[in-house]
């Protein structure tokens, strides 16, 4: 008898689980991944577990805590690991066969990214240091006293990620592993992120902003850093912005991702540069290749991102495998140095991270798809074969019924070619409308794509068709198409969307166009602010962590004053007027949809504010219903990563909004 299946519910967030950062072991046989997942008290757990590839028994090597980051010994014998077991994120050792695990680094405010030497015998890591800080500062000794005041001196004060930084900067420092011992490694007002160490151990390829004024000057240059200490070397030119910097084997040349262009610092298409230490220059080796470099697929079960390998050096020096994203795809490509790129490792999917071991000629990647949060899978560099290592939703997902997206192309209203996916409903039946859900995503820089979208589901699951698009301003269709947005917020994007909502009622039988919502956040949220402020086509919107003033996000945005400078091309002092005309609270006026505004209460990407003028505004002019609900301690992730009850509460709340307003709508046409 054939099970008959559910929808996705919202709760459904609980039980999913997802596989990421999977790293193989020097001699390529054993992998070390960590499983993500939310425990009992509704609280993320990562754990570490090791596999060995030729046998289907992975085994648990650390469980209890939130352990990310393993990384093994150059000899293999040990693992490193970032656990928050101690309290703060440190560096825990264990043996690669199992055992209690060692702390390595007691740091005042925690570590990440830590790397091993070649001879195994340092770690390089990172740490937020405050001013007056150092490495010396153990946890544990943080003051408990609250300030009476803070003085802040520089205009880069807050993070969405870190909360009030003030004058914290992140530095860099070596521990060795058999004494514990720090040596730090930077220090000043900047932020340094590392990259790798040169073969020979001599050197660490790091990016810094070490500009006279970081808060004006956004650039983000390659530098050497003798390990035993001395002049660092600046290998670029305060132009642009890089990251990723990886050695080729033979320690002649070094790969790095990034951009040149001093116009764009969110739009500019990433590509891959190679820096020759012998002849002293760089060249650009993906200039004639229009395709993004990296994965720009926006979901909403893996975030705020993955480890990025960067350019991995094949053994010969010759060339490089790296992840790249294109048409709402992303995949592993190669590239030599004479700029000939092939794809590796493709198909309609998202992958998301991979580790590679060129002797076994083996590659594990870690795949996302509109059915998959996350799982691993080996693939053969000989042959293309795959093997699936993880499974980690197959029992849950089992009585669940997932619809499958239809990929659909369309022209824009200027013969631009655009590109999205059509949802079906759960139990989708011929003959029937159905009404459908714009949904929109943030960024604007981003990308949608097949990888696997909670909300969407759980939409479809509700008897909704759910509708996204890419329009014009995200990554994976080129430069130009990239930047086409950018001071045109509100124009032909929006002109995008509206004309993927008409090739999707000409098309699809089953739509109800009297039964249309929007919904979306960051970016989504300011196009929904501004779609129902243009047009009551739509019978209800949902506006997430949203944009709704561009004047005064320039001064409350952690990234405001010069975000607005790029993507609206205007600022207070010279063209206010520009900003204006680009709110979507100057339409408020215009707005009789329905509106549920959402906003965390500790976003400093998008600050709670907005919502409130929109609230406010709306309320007061009484003109359409507007609900307000407000999300504390939440950030700007509150989505993907943020509280996993907040998480569900939201997704809740949005079916609800629908249901009372497109559903009864419907229901009230057949009466």
């Amino acid at each position: 008898m054939t099970q008959v299946k559910r929808g996705i519910t919202a709760e459904d967030l609980y039980q999913m689980r997802y596989a990421s950062d999977p790293q193989l072991s020097p001699d390529g046989k054993t992998l070390a991944y960590v499983e993500n997942l939310i425990d009992e008290s509704y609280a993320y757990q990562n754990h570490l577990v090791l596999r060995k590839l030729d046998v289907d028994d992975p085994q648990p090597l650390t469980s209890g805590f939130r352990d990310t980051f393993p990384r093994w010994s150059p000899d293999g014998s040990k693992i490193s690991f970032v656990s928050n077991r101690s309290g703060k994120p440190q560096i825990w050792l264990i043996d690669a066969k199992g055992g209690e695990a060692r702390q390595l680094t007691r740091c005042k405010n925690g570590v990440s990214n830590p790397t091993w030497s070649p001879d195994g015998k340092y770690i390089v890591f990172s740490s937020i240091l405050d001013e007056g800080e150092t490495f010396a500062d153990l946890e544990g000794t943080e003051e408990k006293e609250k300030a009476k005041a803070i003085h802040v001196g520089r205009m880069k004060y807050k993070s969405d990620d870190l909360g009030f930084i003030y004058e914290k900067n992140k530095q860099l420092a070596i521990v060795q592993v058999e004494t514990g011992e720090v040596t730090p490694l930077s220090d000043g007002p900047y932020n340094h992120t590392f990259g790798s160490w040169s073969p020979d151990g001599k050197w660490l390829a790091i990016t810094a902003n070490r500009a006279e004024d970081p808060d004006f000057q956004h650039s983000v240059d390659v530098f050497l850093i003798p390990s035993e200490g001395g002049e660092w070397k600046k290998l670029t030119k305060s132009k642009g912005t890089f990251a990723y910097p990886t050695w080729s084997h033979d320690g002649n040349k070094l790969a790095y991702i990034g951009s040149e262009l001093d116009t764009h610092l969110y739009a500019a298409q990433k590509r891959i540069w190679v820096y020759d230490l012998e002849k002293g220059d760089y060249t650009c080796i993906t200039a004639d290749w229009d395709v993004q470099v990296g994965d720009s697929t926006i979901g909403d079960m893996r975030s705020p991102g993955h480890p990025n390998p960067g350019a991995v050096w094949t053994a010969d020096g010759r060339g490089m495998y790296f992840i790249a994203s294109e048409r709402g795809n992303s995949g592993i490509y190669h590239v030599t140095l004479d700029g000939q790129v092939k794809s590796v490792v493709a198909g309609n999917r998202n992958i998301y991270g991979f580790s590679l071991h060129e002797n076994e000629q083996t590659v594990v990647a870690a795949i996302s798809d509109p059915f998959t949060p996350g799982d691993l899978y080996q693939v053969s560099l000989k042959d293309g074969e795959e093997k699936r290592l993880t499974a980690l939703n197959e029992e849950l997902f089992a009585g669940i019924e997932l619809p499958v997206p239809e990929e659909m192309e369309f022209v824009a209203m200027d013969g631009w070619k655009l590109h999205g996916w059509m949802l079906k409903p759960v139990g989708f039946e011929e003959g029937k409308k159905y009404p459908m859900v714009l949904q929109i995503h943030g960024g604007p820089h981003s990308m949608y794509g097949n990888t696997f979208f909670h909300e969407f589901q759980l939409l479809a699951a509700k008897g909704y068709a759910v509708l996204y698009t890419n329009p014009r301003g995200s990554f994976g269709y080129g430069e130009r198409f990239v930047q086409a947005c950018c001071g045109d917020y509100g124009g032909n994007d929006y002109r995008d969307l509206m004309t993927a909502v008409q090739y999707a009622c000409d098309h699809f039988d089953f739509v109800d166009e009297d039964c249309l919502g929007v919904a979306g956040g960051s970016y989504g949220g300011f196009m929904t602010n501004w779609i129902v402020g243009k047009t009551n086509r739509f019978k209800a919107g949902v506006t997430d962590r949203s944009i709704c003033n561009w004047v005064s996000f320039y001064g409350v945005s952690d990234i405001g004053y010069y975000f607005t400078a790029e993507e609206i091309q205007a600022n207070p002092f010279t063209n206010p007027e520009k900003m204006w005309q680009h709110s979507p609270i100057r339409l408020v006026e215009n707005i009789e949809t329905p509106l549920l505004i959402m906003h965390g209460e500790h976003d400093y990407r998008c600050p709670i504010e907005q919502a409130e003028q929109l609230y406010v505004t709306l309320k007061h002019q009484g003109k359409a219903p507007v609900s307000f609900v407000r999300f504390p301690g939440a950030s700007h992730e509150l989505s993907r990563s943020g509280d996993p009850e907040q998480r569900v509460l939201r997704l809740q709340y949005t079916t609800d909004w629908f249901d009372s307003y497109l559903v009864a709508h419907q229901e009230e046409k057949i009466e």
